[in-house]
C-alpha cells in the first residue's frame, strides 16, 4: 500500500500542527512528532509510556540537514552518511543548541538518521525538517512492522500512514560518534562488519540510546532462548507447559518476520515461547540482541551454551 500525495500532505500538516503520526520506515514503524515542537515531542512519551530521560531518534529528509542538529567536526559522520544513508543507521553526535531537551532526554547528544522508505522520505520532505520518532508501540513491548500492529497498540488515537510491511524488520544500528573514538551502541539493520570495514573495530559504548535497556521488545508471554528449540520445547511440554517455538532461518527473512512472529505467537496464549538463537554475525547479531532483551530477565537459554 502506498499513501497518495494528498495523504502524505495531510500527515505532514498534522505533524506541523503538533499531532502524532505513525509512519513506516525500512526498519519498524515510528511514532512521529515534529522534532522542533516540545509539546508535540512530549506527546510521544505520554502515548508510549516512555521514560522522559530516554532519548528518541530524529529522522531527517537527507544528510544535508545533519549540521543543523549536530556538531560534525572531527567525526566520520559524513563518510558514514555517504556510505549508509538513506538506511538503517543512526549516528549519535554532540547536539547543537537548537535541539530540544525533550528529544535528547536532557543529554548532550542526539541520534540522527535518514530512513530508506519511500513513504518516510515523502513525509519528511513534505514536513521539511526533523521528525522525532521512536517505534510506534507501548514502551518496552514488541516493535511494530505493519500498520495493523500500530493500530493494535493505539487504536484510533494515532494517525497511521500505511506503507506495508517493513523490509528490514529490526531497528537501526546505532553508532556513537560523540566521544574520542566511535563505539557501537546497538546492533541493527546495518551489519557491524560493514561499519568496521570503514571505522575499524567498534567497541561497545555506554552513551544512552534508544533500545539499549536490558529489557525491551518484550512479548507478554515468557520467552526463553535456545540453540535447540525443538528439544527444549519438548522438555518444557513434559513439565506440563504449553509451548510455541520461533525458529531461526535466513537472517534477512528472520529479521523481517521477527516482530510479526513474536506478536502472533504471543497471541496464542501459551505458557512459554522458545526462540532459536541466530548465528551471531551480520543481521543475526541484531536478531539475538532483540531476543535477549525481549527475554530479560529470564532468558533461559537452556541449551544455548
Amino acid at each position: 500500500m502506498t499513501p497518495t500525495p494528498a495523504e502524505i500532505d495531510h500527515a505532514a500538516a498534522l505533524l506541523r500542527q503538533g499531532e502524532l503520526v505513525a509512519f513506516p520506515t525500512e526498519t519498524v514503524y515510528g511514532l512521529g512528532a515534529a522534532a522542533d515542537q516540545p509539546l508535540a515531542v512530549r506527546r510521544i512519551f505520554a502515548a508510549k509510556g516512555r521514560p522522559v530521560d530516554h532519548p528518541v531518534i530524529v529522522h531527517l529528509p537527507d544528510a544535508g540537514h545533519l549540521d543543523r542538529w549536530a556538531h560534525l567536526d572531527g567525526t566520520p559522520a559524513q563518510s558514514l552518511a555517504d556510505a549508509f544513508w538513506p538506511g538503517p543507521l543512526t549516528l549519535v553526535l554532540r547536539r547543537t543548541d537548537r535541539v530540544l531537551d525533550e528529544v535528547t532526554g536532557g543529554r548532550p547528544t542526539v541520534g540522527l538518521r535518514v530512513p530508506d522508505h519511500p513513504v518516510a522520505q515523502a513525509l519528511l520532505q513534505a514536513v521539511g525538517g526533523g521528525v522525532a520518532a521512536p517505534s510506534a508501540n507501548r514502551f518496552g513491548r514488541v516493535s511494530p512492522t505493519t500498520a495493523d500492529h500500530v493500530r493494535a497498540e493505539f487504536g484510533e488515537g494515532v494517525h497511521v500512514l500505511d506503507g506495508g510491511p517493513c523490509a528490514v524488520g529490526v531497528e537501526s544500528t546505532i553508532v556513537d560518534l560523540s566521544g574520542d573514538t566511535p563505539a557501537l551502541l546497538r546492533p541493527g539493520g546495518v551489519p557491524t562488519e560493514a561499519l568496521e570495514a570503514l571505522l575499524g573495530p567498534l567497541p561497545m559504548g555506554t552513551t544512552a540510546a534508544p533500545g539499549t535497556l536490558p529489557g525491551h521488545y518484550a512479548p507478554h508471554t515468557a520467552l526463553r532462548l535456545s540453540a535447540h528449540p525443538d528439544a527444549d520445547a519438548a522438555r518444557l511440554r513434559a513439565q506440563g507447559l504449553t509451548v510455541a517455538t520461533l525458529p531461526a532461518g535466513d537472517p534477512a527473512q528472520h529479521a523481517r518476520r521477527l516482530y510479526a512472529e513474536l506478536r502472533r505467537l504471543d497471541a496464542l496464549g501459551v505458557d512459554v515461547l522458545v526462540a532459536e538463537l541466530a548465528p551471531d554475525a551480520g543481521l543475526g547479531r541484531a536478531i539475538n540482541d532483540r531476543l535477549r532483551r525481549a527475554a530479560y530477565p529470564h532468558r533461559g537459554e537452556p541449551s544455548g551454551d
